[in-house]
């Protein structure tokens, strides 16, 4: 097997685990939510939330799948430019699902988190 291969192969496998983290996750979130069906609108929320961490995870995983494969496999200046748009976009649907799950912007929760630990005795 040569390196090209094995390097694609590679690549897959962090795509399948991406892919699975977001299904399990998903999987997850609504089965584990289901004691608030009847409340529709927490489980709504509830749901919304738990899902967004696997989904977030399992983009950054695919990140990582596509980095792999463009710097090892295909190193052209194309496949290059191709990478960042798509990390772009990617870094831009996690960073916005972020604010969605937590409802602030992720230096913000860090500056919360501070001010409570500064709080506490």
């Amino acid at each position: 097997m040569d390196y090209g291969v094995t390097i694609e192969r590679i690549a897959q496998g962090f795509e399948v685990a991406g892919v699975a983290i977001i299904v399990i996750g998903g999987v997850v979130a609504l089965v584990g939510r289901f004691r608030d069906f009847r409340d529709h609108d927490k489980y709504y929320v509830d749901v919304r939330r738990s899902f967004g961490r696997p989904l977030i995870l399992g983009q950054e995983i695919h990140v990582a799948a596509d980095i792999i494969e463009t710097i090892t496999v295909d190193p052209s200046l194309e496949s290059v430019v191709f990478l960042g748009i798509h990390v772009f976009v990617r870094t831009l649907l996690s960073f916005s699902l972020d604010i969605e799950v937590d409802g602030m912007a992720p230096w913000r929760r860090a500056e919360m988190e501070q001010r409570q630990a500064a709080e506490q005795p």
